[in-house]
């Protein structure tokens, strides 16, 4: 749809909201373009980076694959020899026969993992963790290294781009053309008709899952997923039945920022180990050990790679643990959490995703799809939404450097505001709700409102500096 910028005050109603949603795009852009190239970079090399190397050594394979794996306790022993004064965090079992068995340990304060050769009890290799390329990456994807300030930044931007994803709908619905022809990208001309073209064509296609990855990504921030979707759809630590709780949540096992835990359970409460509570898990009279662990995990149905989290203190519990979401397994509905009292050996609490919420279903399955985990074709899929985002970003700022008069240089160069449009109802629909469905993007939104129509349409400095 081709509108002269010039005659904005004459066109038509529908002509001047057009033009209303271009500008408010414009700026929606003007925003978050760096954001969403960092996050598509950063997003493509950890999951390159996972697939090929791995997160947590679930790619290390053994030297020579023997007959009977070695006990657990004594895979144990030798990664703790590899670090005299170490402790034992966390214990993950091999994917298949030729993988390694991968002990987390803590020394003074610094988390390693220790690759243990499961029939000789070798050490095949030891890191410090989560401090690799995919964790530098990571680390950007999810705070832009600034700390609480980068995460309210992403916060926002993502806002934003879901703005800018229901704009660009509007500006792209046909109005002079059939669907046909606005879905399959008819390169016609040169120059900036092409770029918009491809720029429509491309964004209709990514829009939906570049909204999925939107939400999922936001699931994990401090305002909008932690204070509220998380808050109100965590798992209910009423459905423990009667077991003592923990002061500790689910989050504490996670490391530091990074989530180690299904988003539906880290703000639930941490059953306590110490009385006659739960059901049987371990026989009387065997000893509560990582043997008897793994055995109970693979006898109650856990099956691939699973992980077993050691008692934190004299009231923590051993956690058996499965998830996508860690690389654990392909298939996001298998993810089960089951915590185990350490001196009695009853099962306190078994999790499966069908206890989730629906919002809890819907992270559990959207998150590592998210993360591409969820096989190969989801690689492929993933790196083609990072691809054709970037792909908009490029083609956005081609476009606006291609409109932009000659001489304009140092001018932004936005839509023009339509006149005679009552544009501030439409804003303020807008506002109300991205204000309760997102606080941030609210906040911000209400600064960009008075900014543009309480400053800028009065100072024609900045007046022509923009437009």
């Amino acid at each position: 749809m081709s509108i002269n910028t010039e005659d904005a005050g004459n066109a038509s109603a529908p002509s001047r909201f057009y033009l209303a949603a271009w500008r408010w795009h414009f700026y929606a852009g003007l925003f978050v373009i760096p954001f969403l190239m960092t996050l598509a970079v950063t997003g493509m090399t950890m999951m390159y980076v996972g697939y090929f190397d791995g997160r947590d050594g679930e790619n290390i394979h053994v030297p020579k694959v023997g007959e009977t794996p070695m006990p657990i306790s004594d895979q144990a022993a030798a990664a703790l020899a590899s670090q005299p004064g170490s402790t034992l965090v966390e214990w993950l079992k091999g994917r298949s026969a030729e993988s390694v068995s991968v002990f987390r340990i803590n020394s003074d304060g610094v988390q390693s993992m220790v690759a243990v050769d499961p029939y000789q009890g070798d050490i095949v290799e030891t890191w410090v963790r989560r401090d690799g390329w995919y964790d530098f990456a990571d680390s950007i994807h999810s705070d832009l290294l600034l700390g609480t300030t980068g995460d309210r930044l992403l916060e926002i931007a993502a806002g934003f781009a879901i703005v800018l994803t229901v704009t660009g709908l509007y500006l792209w619905w046909p109005r002079d053309r059939s669907f046909v022809r606005a879905l399959l990208p008819f390169i016609e001309g040169r120059g900036r008709p092409v770029w918009k073209i491809l720029h429509e064509s491309i964004g209709i296609y990514v829009s939906l899952l570049l909204v999925l990855f939107l939400i999922t990504g936001m699931a994990w921030t401090g305002i909008w997923g932690d204070k509220l979707v998380q808050a109100w759809n965590t798992f209910p630590a009423e459905k423990w039945n009667e077991v003592p709780l923990s002061d500790k949540t689910h989050a504490s096992m996670n490391h530091g920022a990074i989530s180690d835990v299904p988003w539906a359970l880290e703000q639930t409460p941490m059953p306590a180990s110490g009385s006659d509570a739960g059901i049987v898990g371990i026989a009387s009279g065997v000893p509560v050990t990582i043997d008897s662990i793994a055995s109970l995990a693979e006898e109650i149905g856990f099956n691939a790679r699973f992980r077993v989290a050691y008692p934190g203190g004299e009231s923590g519990v051993w956690t058996i643990n499965q998830d996508t979401m860690s690389a654990d397994a392909k298939d996001p509905f298998s993810d089960r959490t089951v915590h185990v009292d350490q001196y009695t050996g009853r099962v306190l609490a078994n999790v499966f995703f069908a206890d989730y919420s629906l919002a809890g279903k819907a992270m559990a399955v959207g998150i590592p799809l998210h993360m591409g985990l969820v096989g190969l074709w989801n690689l492929i899929l993933n790196t083609l939404v990072c691809l054709s985002v970037i792909f908009l970003c490029v083609s956005g700022l081609m476009m606006w450097w291609l409109r932009r008069p000659k001489g304009s240089a140092f001018r932004v160069f936005a839509p023009k505001t339509p006149e005679n449009l009552p544009h501030w109802r439409g804003a303020m629909i807008l506002m109300l709700f991205l204000s309760l469905a997102f606080p941030l993007v609210g906040v911000t939104l209400l600064t960009v409102l008075v900014l543009d129509y309480l400053i800028v349409k009065r100072v024609p400095m900045l007046r022509r500096a923009l437009g």
